[in-house]
């Protein structure tokens, strides 16, 4: 039995039975994918690297520029004589240095670029910048760049390269070593502040008996500000007064009650819960398989805490935290990892198509456009398409205008001759469509403005369709899990033939199948076959 149904015959379906209570908007609403994946408050690597990169081969072109006047400065004076390492020749004072041109020095750049990267890494320049002070950040972009300038210096001494210039290589160390602290600096500055404005708070919703998660709430809120952890809510256990949430005595827990552990499952789905913390008690642990299966299920961290190591007694024995903010005596269930670099390119990538996408077709926008208006001149030219995409987030995208005005109203006449299985409405020959958007439909181009969504970030090239509001109602329990990843223009229900699906069960497991094998690769492949149904006109 394949891991989707095995998932869909664990959870059942609760979403009928339960009222979800509103949680207040996270300030982290407009977070990108990573934010599904716990890692959207660390840069990526890769990000990193390449701005390292980019700040070398800058300064190496400005040094091109300024060592002229770097030498006029500072070598009639004798100041650089006794600065600079005396394996580099030495010019005469009356006879300043005859600068090589740029081609017969890149090898400057060459070789300190990846032996600074690798310095780098060695001293811990790539790991979570907002784990590090401002003083190790200064310190290992100045050292990194100075054992690169120093192997270059042994190369030349080596080599005995006669096209060297101690003028140049000082000047470019000097401007690549301030260009590193400055972007460096920069970054971290910049992640500080939506740190203290709680941009990367992750909302943290707790599950036990009252009597113990009065005291883990104002633990985590000791040991952690809500810029980091928000405490949203709890969640009682079997076993729990039926009272318990709403009198005045010691065991009340200063955080709204949303619900029972077995509403956990309905709950994920429409509100971005970030961890989970369930306290186990010694006596009653049923619930906690229902917790683990949703939390598995949606990909929410889950932190579990025995409730005899919070009030239990230790004498020479003392509990090992590893360095986790919480400080607390947990197993911890994370999702699987998406590698931060790996979300990164599969940014860049929806970056770079979009924009370049947006440019290239403009004319036919204003083509399609004008045609709409010609056509049909009461209708506007964009359709706004209020959908639910990551974690329950609503969004509104926007698409050509395909439909008669008052196609809504002419819905609830037609669900009658709904062709598909499930809360989705679809009808090969909707009469709602007019000629035009027929046109457009068959070819896909009434989805080109939502280039827009995911060049925003609000959508991805690839990944799972959004859902409206009303149709997220009738979803069961297991069509939810869709939500766990950003919403995309195609997915491997368009390549596989979506005019042919009539359940809505497949579409959904499509969905699910491509959440649980994505990948780089299968993104590429998905937009490879997304295009030739384009061509081949086998839209809806």
């Amino acid at each position: 039995m394949s891991k989707v149904a095995r998932s869909v015959d664990a959870i059942p379906d609760r979403s009928a039975e339960v009222a979800l209570p509103d949680l207040p908007a996270p300030v982290s609403q407009g977070a990108p994918a990573a934010v599904a994946a716990g890692d959207h408050d660390r840069i990526p690597r890769a990000f990193l690297g390449l701005g390292d990169l980019a700040v070398l081969t800058l300064a190496f072109l400005v040094t091109q520029q300024v060592a002229p006047t770097v030498q006029r400065l500072f070598v009639a004076g004798g100041l650089l004589e006794g600065m600079l390492p005396a394996i580099f020749p030495v010019p005469s004072v009356a006879r300043p240095e005859l600068f090589p041109p740029l081609s017969e020095v890149t090898w400057l750049l060459v070789v300190t670029a990846p032996v600074m990267l690798v310095a780098m890494e060695l001293l811990g320049g790539y790991k979570r910048l907002l784990d590090q002070s401002i003083g190790r950040l200064v310190t290992t972009a100045v050292l990194s760049q100075t054992i690169a300038i120093s192997f270059s210096a042994l190369i030349v001494f080596a080599l005995k390269l006669s096209s060297s210039s101690r003028v140049l290589v000082f000047t470019y160390g000097l401007l690549s070593a301030f260009g590193l602290v400055a972007h460096r600096t920069a970054a971290w500055t910049y992640q500080r502040r939506r740190l203290a404005g709680g941009m990367y708070a992750k909302n943290v919703l707790l599950i036990g008996h009252p009597r113990i998660l009065k005291w883990l709430t104002e633990h985590v809120r000791k040991q952690v500000p809500e810029t980091e952890f928000r405490l949203v809510g709890w969640l009682d256990v079997p076993g729990t007064p039926a009272d318990a949430a709403t009198r005045g005595d010691e065991a009340d827990v200063p955080l709204r009650h949303l619900g029972r552990a077995e509403d956990l499952g309905a709950l994920l789905v429409h509100h971005p819960v970030h961890e989970v913390i369930a306290v186990q008690s010694s006596t009653d642990r049923e619930w906690l398989r229902t917790v683990m299966e949703s939390c598995d299920y949606f990909r929410i961290r889950l932190r579990l805490v025995p409730e005899v190591l919070l009030v239990g007694n230790l004498g020479d024995l003392e509990i090992a935290f590893r360095g986790d903010p919480l400080r607390l005596p947990e197993v911890v269930l994370a999702p699987p990892h998406f590698d931060a670099d790996i979300l990164f390119v599969k940014r860049a990538i929806d970056l770079v198509v979009s924009a370049s996408l947006l440019a290239l077709v403009s004319p036919l926008f204003l083509l399609v456009a004008i045609a709409i208006k010609i056509t049909t001149p009461r209708l506007p030219v964009f359709y706004p398409w209020r959908v639910i995409g990551l974690s329950g987030r609503p969004f509104t995208g926007y698409k050509f205008t395909t439909m008669v005005a008052d196609a809504d109203a002419q819905k609830a006449q037609l669900l009658a001759l709904n062709e598909m299985d499930g809360p989705v409405f679809k009808v090969k020959r909707d009469p709602r469509i007019t000629p035009l958007g027929r046109l457009l439909r068959k070819y896909s181009l009434n989805e080109l403005p939502q280039l827009w969504s995911v060049l925003k970030g609000d959508m991805s090239l690839v990944g799972p369709r959004p859902a409206f509001r009303d149709e997220l109602e009738r979803y069961e329990l297991w069509h939810k899990r869709k939500l766990c990843v950003k919403p995309g223009l195609t997915c491997l229900w368009q390549v596989s033939g979506r005019n042919r699906i009539t359940s809505f069960d497949e579409w959904v497991r499509l969905d699910l199948e491509y959440i649980d094998r994505w990948s780089l690769w299968l993104d590429v492949r998905i937009l490879a076959r997304t295009v030739w149904t384009v061509v081949s006109g086998s839209g809806s």
